[in-house]
């Protein structure tokens, strides 16, 4: 299928699907005799999967570090990240991990901020 059509299939653009390929997280396509890009069902689950990623938190960085076990989750039904059970260097475990940190620490940073602005709520004057 065309771009526009693997890109509407897997509820995205085809901007997003250039993207994608550009920055690793999808194989270079297969290309028609007129050089247009040309994309399987297998490429529209893995673009199912990299937006289920991306709107859980984690970022494109996140997930090209570890495009290469993405097609795990693909799979259907999907399989483990892990490489036989464990939780290694090379499985999705430490991103995610250090992405929980990241939000944690923001969380921190904003309830403090929050609490903050609380206490100076009824001192605050404006011009």
């Amino acid at each position: 299928m065309r771009i526009g059509d693997a890109a509407a299939a897997a509820g995205t653009t085809p901007r997003a699907l250039r993207f994608y390929e550009q920055r690793g997280l999808l194989p270079p396509p297969a290309r028609t005799a007129s050089g247009q890009r040309a994309y399987g069902p297998e490429t529209v689950t893995r673009v199912r999967v990299i937006r289920t990623l991306l709107a859980l938190g984690l970022t494109v960085e996140d997930l090209a570090s570890r495009a290469h076990r993405l097609d795990l989750l693909a799979e259907d039904p999907p399989r483990s990240c892990a490489s036989t059970g464990d939780f290694g260097p090379d499985t999705f475990a430490p991103v995610i991990e250090q992405r929980l940190a990241v939000l944690d620490a923001e969380i921190a940073r904003l309830t403090r901020l929050r609490e903050s602005l609380a206490r100076h709520a009824g001192t605050v004057v404006l011009p």
